[in-house]
Formats: structure tokens, C-alpha cells, sequence
């Protein structure tokens, strides 16, 4: 796709099932999403909804019962583990709930972790996101020594350090008080103003979320707007 108006990343009637006791179950049942570069969507639902099992789909971790994912154009249900690898690293950053630092590493070595192993490391980018995120003063602390909202800084950090397209972030205020929270999601608004990468933001908290315009709701497997009209396919914006 070379149209400047196409995608970056979208889904293809999305599904995803599991197996349980009671039998087979469906999760996701077909879900529309379109994603635009430089583009910040919320994804909101009840919890148990899917939206993690969604943005973990959409970032190659888990693979779909039915539908595609392209990325740029490319399928990624069909690509192989080695090629799907080298685009979460070059071309998907990821932000946590529980943050995933290693502890063995400084604040640092963790943000800088992603470019070393997409073999192309930048010390000086590195520090100049952890400039951005307001921690260079602490990149010689390891992470038993930062406060949670520290810690989900640094992680936001990590997720930029090889300039992502797309950045995937489940449940990002999730373990932070309400002041904390708000800071952080200041901090995603800004950086996706600053930097341009495209930020997919799952998340509980409704009264965050709708402080921003483009907000998808997770019902019954589907997504909708929030006026329950259902969101359109590639083929009706193209």
C-alpha cells in the first residue's frame, strides 16, 4: 500500500477463539480496525471483553482463529516467526501494566535493550528519550529504586527506542493513582504529537480515555463507536 491514505495497520473481519471446559468460545468475532500513521486510538470494554487478547493480535504475540492483520500492507498472520520477530523489534514498540524492566539492568541498559538487539544500538537516542520521558537524571537507578509511574516512563521509553510505527500499550495506567495516570497518558498524547508514531491504548479507565476524541468500544466481540455504530471496514474508506 503506497497510498498515504491507506492503513498502517489493519484488521480484516478479526477472529479469535478459545478452548474451555464448557467448549469452544469465541472472543473476538470479527473485528474491523483502522489505524492511520501518527493516529491515537483508546480501546475501551468491560474487563474479559478481548482487548488484550486484540492488542496482542494485533502486535504478532498471539495469532487469530480467522481474519488478517495487515501492516503496511503485508499480512502478518502469514508471515513467518522469523520475519514477525524482526518487525515487533523494528517496527512495534510495546508498553505493559507491569512494566517488564529487568532488574538486573539500570534504567538505561532497559531502554537501550531493543536497539542492541535489533543489532543497531543508539546510545544517544536512548538518552535523549529518557530526556523526553523527564528520567535522564535517573538512568544509573535500577528499577527496584523508581516509583510505579517512573517505571511505566522508562517502559514508554523502551517502547520508542528503535522509532516504532506503532505503539501498543495495554492497560498503561493501570497500576498508578489517578494524578500519576493522567501524567502518563499526557505523556503518550505528547510524544504522538512529538515523534508521529501511531499509539493503539487499551484501557479501563473510560474517564481517561474520553479526554481524547478517538475512543473504539470492545462489545460482544466487536468493535463499535460509541454511538453502537459499527466501525467500517478498509474497503469503505479507501
Amino acid at each position: 500500500m503506497n497510498n498515504t491514505d491507506s492503513p498502517l495497520l489493519a484488521t480484516y473481519d478479526l477472529k479469535k477463539d478459545y478452548n474451555s471446559p464448557a467448549g469452544r468460545i469465541g472472543i473476538l468475532k470479527g473485528v474491523q480496525l483502522i489505524l492511520k500513521a501518527g493516529e491515537m486510538i483508546f480501546i475501551v470494554g468491560r474487563s474479559g471483553s478481548g482487548k488484550s487478547t486484540l492488542l496482542h493480535l494485533l502486535g504478532g504475540l498471539d495469532q487469530p482463529t480467522a481474519g488478517k492483520i495487515l501492516f503496511e500492507g503485508e499480512d502478518l498472520t502469514s508471515m513467518g516467526e522469523k520475519a514477525l520477530a524482526k518487525i515487533r523489534n523494528r517496527r512495534f514498540g510495546f508498553v505493559f501494566q507491569l512494566y517488564h524492566l529487568l532488574p538486573e539492568l539500570t534504567l538505561y541498559e532497559n531502554v537501550l535493550l531493543p536497539s542492541m538487539i535489533s543489532g543497531k544500538p543508539d546510545e544517544k537516542w536512548a538518552k535523549e528519550i529518557l530526556r523526553r520521558v523527564k528520567l535522564l537524571s535517573r538512568q544509573d537507578h535500577y528499577p527496584s529504586e523508581l516509583s510505579g509511574g517512573e517505571q511505566q516512563r522508562a517502559a514508554i521509553a523502551r517502547a520508542l527506542v528503535n522509532r516504532p510505527s506503532v505503539v501498543l500499550c495495554d492497560e498503561p495506567t493501570g497500576n498508578l493513582d489517578r494524578e500519576t495516570a493522567e501524567s502518563i497518558l499526557s505523556l503518550i498524547h505528547d510524544l504522538n504529537q512529538r515523534e508521529g508514531q501511531a499509539f493503539v491504548i487499551v484501557t479501563h479507565d473510560e474517564g481517561l480515555a474520553w479526554r481524547y476524541s478517538n475512543v473504539l468500544r470492545l462489545v460482544d466481540g466487536v468493535l463499535l463507536r460509541e454511538d453502537r455504530g459499527q466501525v467500517p471496514t478498509v474497503e469503505q474508506v479507501q
